[in-house]
């Protein structure tokens, strides 16, 4: 599985774990201002548990959106080297958007989440009834704006990757079905159209 870089804005979102994040195919930066001295016992017994798949970037100066430009670096730095990867950024700074919309427009695979329960990844993996499914299916579409996929086989293929090739054929074919009964998707011959909630 592709490596998936948790960028974790601190100034701007506070966890106090990483549940969820224990897999070898997560690596974790928690990114810290100048100014702020300490941290829950418990995140950092995460993070030091997580070995070198996580560090700390503490940030030297103060300034306005300073932390911000940081993990911008360091996704490009990042993507530069492993060009699979996929990044997520959680903060619930939406200036990060039009970076995002601009990386993914450069076919990076990123993603801006307000909380680590909000990666698309994680929601995938927890998401257990079909409408639970449905709803992760739905959000991770809308993130692709304008590069939703256009084909069935496209469609198809993505919601595979999506829940990592967990899907059996029916439950995938099922899920479909339920989206265009919903009128969520519409499909002629094999093109996709898209009406969402």
């Amino acid at each position: 599985m592709r490596t998936n870089y948790v960028l974790i804005d601190y100034e701007n979102v506070h966890v106090d774990a990483l549940a969820g994040l224990d897999a070898e195919h997560f690596k974790i930066l928690l990114f810290v201002g100048a100014s702020q001295t300490k941290l829950p016992f418990v995140l950092a017994a995460a993070i030091q548990k997580m070995g070198t798949r996580a560090e700390y970037v503490k940030i030297s100066g103060n300034g306005s959106n300073a932390l911000d430009f940081h993990i911008a670096f360091y996704v490009g730095q990042l993507a530069a080297q492993d060009q699979t990867a996929y990044f997520h950024v959680i903060s619930k700074d939406t200036g990060f958007d039009p970076l995002i919309q601009h990386l993914r427009s450069n076919k990076i695979s990123v993603a801006r989440s307000s909380s680590i329960a909000d990666i698309p990844l994680l929601k995938a993996s927890n998401a257990k009834s079909a409408s639970e499914k449905i709803e992760v299916i739905v959000s991770n579409i809308k993130q692709r704006g304008a590069a939703k996929p256009r084909t069935i086989k496209t469609l198809s293929s993505t919601i595979s990757a999506l829940f990592q090739k967990q899907l059996a054929d029916e439950e995938l074919t099922s899920l479909l079905a339920e989206m265009q009964s919903k009128g969520w998707i519409l499909i002629n011959e094999n093109k996709v159209s898209y009406a969402l909630p």
